[in-house]
């Protein structure tokens, strides 16, 4: 039987629908209905204007606000924090298939030279102790320093005890406050009635969860939504899930076929296609639609790095720069910074992909884009510095 065959609109299309982006930023909020949809928000503490993960949801709808994610964590316990591929926050209905990932990242933690020299067991004691008696703590509860000559990335010893049983699944975060992480035990966090699935059926259920989520990927980019299974596991659950899925050749921006899996019901998601969007969207890097910088080059044509951790001076672009979403297709990125002192939102640097781009209107619609993006972040003032 002949694969079914995608083309690169297409596919550009299903991709924007399953990421939340093919749609207008508007209506009613459903913000736990927004991170069912993609699966988990990646978590990160750089602020520029809004961190990570408060953009990730306004990107999909814009009357989300930053104290929002917070409510879902600390008030309603629906969403809970731990590693994906990073930092990340995830639906509390997937705790039953992140059990493993528990065990996975407790072993691997433990292994590393990292965190291996810190592990004390006394120092586990005191602070499994502490919080079981005081309850939630922050990093700013302990008193232990880094011995030595202090180097980058080093943490203090109670800090890597933390981060290890937070890993560990033994500590989860209560709630933040800033950006500051409180952990507390698992137990009075996370549900305790939490149905008990075996290794193999969590890999399926990840796995799966994984390519409905995403619409079509290779077997790699399945293993990569979460990286929490390994590349052999994945292709086992193929094996096992064959009779479910369709294999299909998707079309690449340079015209390019390449096999992948599907989900059941591609092609009724295919018929349902509408027209994205033409507004002008301002994506955080760290967006989910976009974090796989391979597969985006060869969907949509789209070269991004983000260079945050590149020295100055070798930078293409700057820091921390956001890119263009204008339709089906990636026209632009710029460079702008948030000072919530000042209350301005300053745009530093407007590139199109094109001198053909770089259109009046284009910039009126950036202009309203970044008016609408200030509001997220409580700026009310935006200032064009190019």
């Amino acid at each position: 039987m002949a694969r079914l065959r995608i083309d690169n609109r297409t596919a550009r299309a299903l991709w924007l629908t399953s990421h939340g982006l093919a749609q207008v930023p508007t209506g009613p909020l459903d913000a736990m209905g927004l991170i069912e949809q993609l699966g988990f928000v990646q978590l990160d503490t750089i602020q520029v204007i809004s961190r990570a993960h408060h953009h990730i949801l306004w990107s999909r709808n814009q009357n989300y606000r930053e104290p929002m994610l917070d409510r879902l964590l600390r008030d309603r316990r629906q969403v809970f924090e731990h590693f994906t591929h990073d930092a990340s926050v995830l639906p509390m209905t997937f705790l039953p298939m992140w059990q493993r990932q528990f065990r996975r990242k407790k072993e691997e933690v433990g292994r590393s030279n990292w965190f291996g020299k810190h592990l004390d067991a006394d120092l586990i004691a005191e602070v499994t102790r502490r919080i079981t008696e005081e309850g939630p703590l922050s990093t700013h509860d302990f008193e232990t320093k880094v011995a030595g000559e202090k180097a980058m990335w080093q943490r203090p010893p109670h800090k890597m005890v933390l981060d290890y049983l937070w890993y560990a699944g033994d500590l989860a975060t209560s709630h933040r406050e800033g950006f500051t992480k409180y952990y507390d035990l698992a137990e009075r966090v996370f549900p305790q009635d939490v149905p008990i699935y075996s290794d193999e059926e969590q890999i399926d259920q990840l796995c799966g969860a994984a390519l409905e989520r995403i619409g079509f990927g290779t077997p790699g980019e399945v293993q990569r939504f979460w990286e929490a299974c390994s590349a052999a596991e994945v292709k086992a659950w193929a094996t096992r899930a064959a009779d479910a899925l369709v294999e299909v050749e998707v079309q690449g921006a340079d015209g390019a076929w390449n096999k992948a899996l599907a989900c059941a019901d591609i092609e009724a998601r295919i018929e349902a296609l509408q027209v994205p969007t033409s507004r002008l969207r301002i994506l955080n890097p760290f967006d989910p639609a976009i974090r796989d910088r391979a597969r985006l080059a060869r969907l949509f044509g789209f070269e991004y790095t983000v260079e945050m951790f590149v020295p100055a001076a070798k930078r293409k672009w700057g820091y921390y720069v956001y890119p263009l979403l204008e339709g089906n297709r990636f026209v632009g990125r710029i460079e702008a910074k948030g000072d919530r002192a000042k209350g301005t939102l300053t745009l530093t640097n407007f590139w199109t992909e094109s001198e053909r781009l770089h259109t009046p209107k284009r910039a009126a619609k950036l202009e309203a884009e970044l008016g609408r993006l200030a509001k997220l972040a409580g700026l009310n003032e935006v200032v064009w510095a190019v």
